[in-house]
């Protein structure tokens, strides 16, 4: 994992001079590249923005993230209870995507029919009405667990292009995992969406809102082990592996998203071994 850690108002050298400095004014580590993320600390009562938009901070602390095809700068700024303004120019590192060329022409997909296009409708505004409830959690700060541990057989971002004109890229990583396995909350959250029936395109959804505008999506499931509402603790069973929606095989699509960024799950997740 890219890890990079920014002391804006100066650096402190050691750990035991660490102890003695007084605390930085704004700092932020994590994984600084295209679909990762890092955190942030500011004074109490202070003030920040990415890009010129507010970030919600909480006693403190903060979250930022960066789409899969973020550009290579991104600006964070802080309003300081002194009344000092403090600016940083973040370097967002690009990635190599796996990228796969394909000598066959991109079908066009066929025209929805009426009841197709009405029933996708709704279930898009169910996704969006999920996205933006914006719960109170408070796994955005803990370390993710995986969901699962077996074979990745989906990377994020990988993509294809079918005689130069390029398919949408994958926007989750894939676990391959057998029929009615469980799976389970990588962090806490609030279940903001569980689908009653199955999407025409995901299955059985589940969306867990860890707060600050970070979420989790799981598809294909075979049955949900939750129901909208419910608060779930790291580590707790959430659902069950399938192949429900458009998918080929049985396997667990774990998406993330902040705010409209899509991020690469792996980024927050230690190794499985």
């Amino acid at each position: 994992m890219l890890s990079r850690r920014l002391l804006l108002g100066g650096l402190a050298a050691g750990v035991a001079s660490r102890a003695l400095a007084a605390p930085q004014p704004l700092m932020v580590e994590g994984a600084l590249t295209q679909g990762g993320w890092a955190m942030g600390s500011v004074p109490l009562g202070a003030l920040v923005m990415l890009d010129g938009a507010p970030l919600p901070v909480e006693q403190g602390r903060f979250l930022i993230a960066f789409d899969r095809d973020a550009g290579p700068k991104a600006m964070l700024s802080a309003s300081l209870p002194t009344g000092e303004n403090l600016t940083q120019e973040l370097t967002i590192a690009p990635r190599a995507w796996h990228i796969e060329q394909v000598d066959t022409p991109l079908r066009p997909p066929s025209l929805p029919d009426e009841a197709y296009a009405k029933l996708r409708a709704e279930e898009v505004a169910r996704i969006n009405a999920a996205r933006a409830r914006g719960e109170q959690a408070e796994g955005w700060a803990q370390k993710f667990l995986w969901p699962a541990k077996g074979r990745l057989s989906g990377q994020f971002g990988s993509q294809r292009i079918y005689q130069g004109v390029p398919g949408s890229y994958h926007s989750g990583t894939d676990i391959a995992l057998p029929q009615g396995a469980p799976y389970a909350a990588p962090a806490a959250g609030v279940v903001v969406l569980a689908a009653d029936h199955a999407f025409t395109l995901e299955g059985n959804l589940l969306m867990l809102d860890h707060g600050m505008g970070l979420i989790s999506a799981f598809l294909h499931s075979s049955a949900l082990l939750v129901k909208e509402g419910d608060r779930v603790a790291q580590g707790q069973s959430i659902g069950l592996v399938g192949m429900t929606g458009r998918a080929t095989g049985p396997h667990l699509h774990w998406g993330m998203r902040w705010r409209e960024a899509r991020l690469d799950p792996a980024l927050f997740c230690v190794s499985q071994s």
